[in-house]
C-alpha cells in the first residue's frame, strides 16, 4: 500500500476560501489615508486600501473559524486515521483513534504540512513535506516519534515532491529538480535514513512522476506528462533502472488518469480517455497488454483508485458533473454506494482491509474524515469539524445550472441561491471562476457562499467554463492556444443568463478568482467593464507573454502545451492581443489586486505591472501583497485580512448600503 500520492503537475490553483463581510465604506476609488491598520498582519503591505473597521473582524470571526478535516491515511497498527486539520494558523497532521474520538496534534510546524504514516511503522513515525513562506520548494521529512524530531531527506532548497512508499515501508520515491532547477528527477532512498537519496531516473525535458510500487518492490508504474490531454503509463524496472511503455489502444494521445497495481503485480488498474471522451477505468494484463474495461457504462472520468492487497478488492471515485461518486468491486461485481453531494477524496483501504478511509466533503458541511464498512457498508463519521458557533442547519447547498454560450453549448456550474432572493427581491452576484485553468469547480463547503446567501443576501455561481477538467476531453481542449478567449465568452453568457434571471440583479455583478482565475477576472473585466461592477484578482496572470517567461523553470513547458509557446510569433500575436496587460485602458470597473511574494506559478510580476498599468489610465487599485506568501494566502492572519479588505472593497462596488 503507498498512501502518498500521484505529485501536483498541473498549475492548479489552491487558495482557502474567501470569506467577506460587507459594512460601509467609502467610495471604492478612494485613496487610503497613511494610517497603521491594527489588524494588518506585519508582513502584509497594501496600497489604497482603507484602514479596516475593527468591527469587521468580529463579524467575520465565526465565519473563519470554520474547520475541516482530511483523512490522510490509516495507522499501521490499525489504531485510528491521521488527518489534516487546522488548530491554529495553519495546517497540521492529527492522529484520531477512534470515530468521534481523541485527537491527538503531531505536528507544530509554522508552515502548513502534510504527509502520511510509513507503512508497516508500528511505532507511528511519519514522512512529511513542507515549504517555507509558500515557496513550493517541498522539502521531504522523516518524523520520528520516538525522538519527536523532523530530519530532512533532502537539501532544503531545491523542489522535492514526496512519491510512493514501498508496501514494506523501506524505501520512498522523491522526485527532485536538484541537479539542474528545471528537470525533474527520480530518486530512491531508505525511509529511515535521510541522507541516503541517490538517483535513480535523470529526466531531461520530460516529466515522469512515479505513481505506484509493486509490492515485491521491483517495479514502479510511472506516467509521463505532456499535458492534461496527453500521458504515457510505463513500467520502471527498478533494478535495471529501465523503463517499459505499457500500451494503450488507439491511434492518437491519450490522457491517463489515476493508475494502481493489482496485489499480484502481473496487471495494473488505470483511469484512461484512450478509447472515449472520458477516462474509463481499465485493468491491462502486463503480459499481453489487453485490457478489460470496467466503467464502459459510465460516462464520466474515474478520479480515483484503491486496490486492497490482500484481497484484491478495488475502489474507485468518479467526477460526476463536479459531484463524486464511489464504486466498489469485489469478486468483479460492481456496486455503488449511495453518499450525500459532493466530492470524495484520499480514498484507502484499512490495513485489515475491512474498512475504506475518505475526506467527503458536502456544499453544506465541512469535509470531514469518513469510512465505510465494507461488510454492511455502514458509513461513520470520525471527525465533526467545528464551524465557528453557527448553526448548521442555515446552511444552503448549490444547485446544478446550465446556461447556453455564444455557439449554443451548454455550460454547466453549480449556483448558491439566497433564501431571500425573489422577483420583489433581485440580490447581487457574485460569479467566482475557477483556476487551472485545467480545474473544475467541484461542490465542497465554502464559508464565504454561506456568508454570502445567508447574512448578505447575496447569489454565487460557481461556472465551469469551456476548458475545465471533468465533461470530456473535447471540452477540456476547446480553450486550447488561440481558442483561449472563448473562455472569457462563456462568462459575457453567464451575464446574459444572469439578465435572465427573475431574483437576480444584472446591474450588481462582481467576478473573483485565482491565478488563471485571475486571468479570467481581469479578461472579464477588458470584454464585460460595462456589466461588471468590481474584479478581485487573486495571485492571477495579468499577460501570458510575461507569465510564461518568467514562471519558474520546470514549469515552462508544462504551461505552454496549455496556453500555447509565447516564443511562436503566431502566440506572440495573439497573446498580445488578449493579454490584459495590453487591454488595461478598457478597465472601468473597480480592481483589487493580492498576491504573495514568493508565488513560484504566478511570479508576483503579474500583480506589480497590472496595478501600475490600471492606476496610470488615473483608476484606483487596492493591492494586497504578502511577504511570507506564495500562490495564495495560506497562513491564516494574512488570510483573515485579506478577506476583511475584500469586504469593504465589495461593500462599496456593490452597493450594498441597507442590504
Amino acid at each position: 500500500m503507498t498512501r502518498f500520492g500521484l505529485p501536483k503537475i498541473c498549475a492548479g490553483y489552491i487558495l482557502a476560501s474567501t470569506i467577506v463581510l460587507l459594512l460601509p465604506w467609502d467610495a471604492v476609488g478612494q485613496t487610503a489615508a497613511p494610517v497603521a491598520d491594527p489588524l494588518r498582519p506585519p508582513a502584509v503591505a497594501v496600497e489604497q486600501v482603507p484602514v479596516v473597521p475593527a468591527r469587521i473582524a468580529e463579524r467575520l470571526r465565526q465565519y473563519q473559524a470554520v474547520r475541516s478535516a482530511s483523512f490522510l491515511g490509516w495507522a499501521p497498527d490499525g489504531n485510528g486515521i491521521l488527518i489534516g486539520t487546522r488548530f491554529g494558523d495553519t495546517s497540521q497532521l492529527h492522529r484520531v483513534y477512534k470515530p468521534d474520538g481523541r485527537r491527538e496534534q503531531i505536528t507544530f510546524f509554522n508552515e502548513p504540512v502534510t504527509g502520511g504514516f510509513i507503512p508497516e511503522a508500528r511505532d507511528g513515525s511519519l514522512l512529511l513535506s513542507m515549504s517555507a513562506g509558500g515557496s513550493e520548494n517541498d522539502q521531504v521529512y522523516l518524523f520520528d516519534r520516538a525522538t519527536g524530531q523532523a530530519v530532512p531527506h533532502t537539501d532544503g532548497k531545491s523542489r522535492n515532491l514526496l512519491g510512493p512508499v514501498r508496501t514494506d515501508g523501506s524505501q520512498l520515491i522523491v522526485h527532485s529538480n536538484r541537479r539542474n532547477g528545471r528537470d525533474t528527477d527520480l530518486y530512491i532512498a531508505d525511509t529511515r535514513r535521510p541522507g541516503s537519496m541517490s538517483l535513480l531516473l535523470e529526466v531531461e525535458n520530460e516529466h515522469w512522476t512515479a505513481v505506484d510500487w509493486s509490492r515485491d518492490g521491483e517495479s514502479l508504474l510511472m506516467m509521463r506528462y505532456v499535458s492534461i490531454n496527453e500521458s504515457y503509463p510505463a513500467l520502471f524496472d527498478v533494478a535495471a533502472r529501465k523503463l517499459h511503455p505499457i500500451a494503450l489502444p488507439g491511434d492518437s494521445p491519450s490522457a491517463c488518469g489515476p493508475m494502481k497495481f493489482a496485489p499480484d503485480g502481473k496487471s495494473v488498474y488505470i483511469a484512461t480517455d484512450a478509447r472515449g471522451e472520458f477516462r474509463e477505468l481499465a485493468r491491462i494484463d502486463l503480459a499481453t497488454m489487453k485490457p478489460a474495461w470496467l466503467t464502459a457504462d459510465i460516462s464520466w472520468d474515474v478520479a480515483s483508485i484503491d486496490v486492497d492487497p490482500h484481497s484484491g478488492r478495488v475502489a474507485c471515485t468518479t467526477n460526476e458533473d463536479g459531484a463524486s461518486a464511489l464504486y466498489l468491486w469485489e469478486n468483479d461485481h460492481r456496486r455503488r454506494v449511495e453518499l450525500p453531494l459532493g466530492t470524495i477524496a484520499g480514498v484507502e483501504f484499512s490495513p485489515d482491509g475491512k474498512h475504506l478511509g475518505f475526506t467527503l466533503g458536502q456544499p453544506n458541511a465541512p469535509a470531514d474524515a469518513y469510512s465505510l464498512h465494507l461488510g454492511d457498508k455502514t458509513l461513520t463519521r470520525w471527525t465533526f469539524s467545528e464551524v465557528g458557533g453557527l448553526n448548521a442547519e442555515s446552511f444552503v447547498t448549490a444547485r446544478r445550472i446550465q446556461f447556453p454560450s455564444f455557439d449554443k453549448r451548454q455550460i454547466p456550474a453549480y449556483y448558491f441561491r439566497p433564501r431571500s432572493a425573489s422577483a420583489d427581491h433581485k440580490v447581487p452576484v457574485l460569479i467566482n471562476i475557477h483556476g487551472g485553468p485545467e480545474s473544475q469547480y467541484r461542490p465542497a463547503f465554502s464559508g464565504s457562499d454561506q456568508f454570502y446567501c445567508n447574512e448578505l443576501g447575496i447569489a454565487v455561481i460557481h461556472p465551469n467554463v469551456r476548458g475545465s477538467a471533468g465533461y470530456g476531453k473535447t471540452y477540456l481542449k476547446l480553450d486550447n492556444a488561440d481558442l483561449r478567449e472563448d473562455s472569457v465568452r462563456d462568462i459575457g453568457a453567464l451575464l446574459d443568463w444572469i439578465a435572465q434571471q427573475p431574483e437576480l440583479d444584472a446591474s450588481r455583478v462582481a467576478v473573483s478568482g485565482g491565478s488563471y482565475g485571475g486571468y479570467m477576472v481581469l479578461a472579464s473585466l477588458t470584454n464585460f467593464g460595462d456589466r461588471i461592477r468590481a474584479g478581485i484578482d487573486i495571485v492571477g496572470i495579468a499577460s501570458f507573454r510575461s507569465f510564461l517567461k518568467n514562471t519558474s523553470p520546470y514549469r515552462q513547458d508544462l504551461r505552454r502545451a496549455e496556453y500555447g509557446d509565447e516564443r511562436d510569433p503566431k502566440m506572440q500575436e495573439y497573446f498580445a492581443r488578449i493579454d490584459p496587460l495590453a487591454n488595461t485602458a478598457k478597465i472601468r470597473s473597480a480592481l483589487l489586486v493580492a498576491h504573495g511574494k514568493n508565488d513560484p506559478r504566478v511570479p508576483f510580476s503579474e500583480a506589480e505591472q497590472i496595478a501600475t498599468k490600471v492606476r496610470e489610465q488615473g483608476r484606483a487599485v487596492w493591492t494586497v501583497y504578502a511577504d511570507n506568501e506564495g500562490h495564495g494566502f495560506a497562513k491564516k492572519p494574512n488570510r483573515d485580512y485579506l478577506n476583511a479588505v475584500i469586504a469593504v472593497f465589495l461593500k462599496s462596488a456593490l452597493s450594498l448600503e441597507g442590504e
